[in-house]
């Protein structure tokens, strides 16, 4: 079982590196490990070492067990830390370590609109209540599982529609990282 757990560093080190747009140079550059090294590494010629994992897991954002793949130990519960905010607002981080997509439950108190711009991909789904969206020039209203995703370099800001709080699932992720739909539309076969 060790060696397969082995063997597949390899390829999920050069997936995780494709996935993130970066050559072996940056990603070099990035760790201090050499171009030679990390294509060994992903071709399966090199054995990973824990000096070599560790800033490679820094790099690519992700825990050093999700890298090598370890078996699940222990509780796998994440166990919730809520965060207020400002004025009556509350966060809820759902992920456990930083990665490439953070996930939140949010209950959104009111708020005054201030509209912001930053590099990443939104998406929210409401739990309960309405949801105010304005992106951009447009102003929407979400309701009871609706969802919205959109890239954040458009100005925008979401809260409370209205007095009462929201509640919301809010995933952000870096710029090119989206949700993706799995359905697809039925057929012609199932019209009749």
């Amino acid at each position: 079982m060790d060696a397969e757990l082995l063997d597949s560093i390899g390829p999920r080190l050069r997936t995780l590196r494709r996935g993130r747009g970066l050559t072996l140079e940056a990603l070099a550059e990035d760790t201090g490990i050499s171009v030679s090294t990390l294509s060994r590494l992903e071709s399966g010629l090199r054995r990973p070492t824990l000096d070599l994992l560790i800033p490679l897991a820094r790099a690519h954002r992700v825990p050093l067990d999700q890298l090598v793949a370890a078996p699940a130990t222990g509780d796998p519960r994440v166990h919730l830390t809520p965060r207020s905010r400002e004025r009556g607002s509350i966060l809820v981080p759902l992920t456990q370590y930083p990665g490439r997509v953070q996930v939140f439950k949010q209950v959104l108190a009111h708020r005054e609109p201030k509209l912001v711009t930053h590099s990443g991909y939104e998406w929210l789904y409401v739990l309960a209540g309405e949801l105010r969206l304005i992106l951009g020039t447009s102003d929407t209203t979400l309701r009871l599982g609706e969802v919205a995703e959109f890239d954040t370099s458009t100005p925008h800001w979401f809260g409370p529609a209205h007095a009462e709080a929201v509640e919301i699932l809010h995933l952000f992720g870096p710029h090119g990282d989206q949700a993706v739909n799995r359905t697809h539309p039925p057929g012609p076969e199932a019209a009749g």
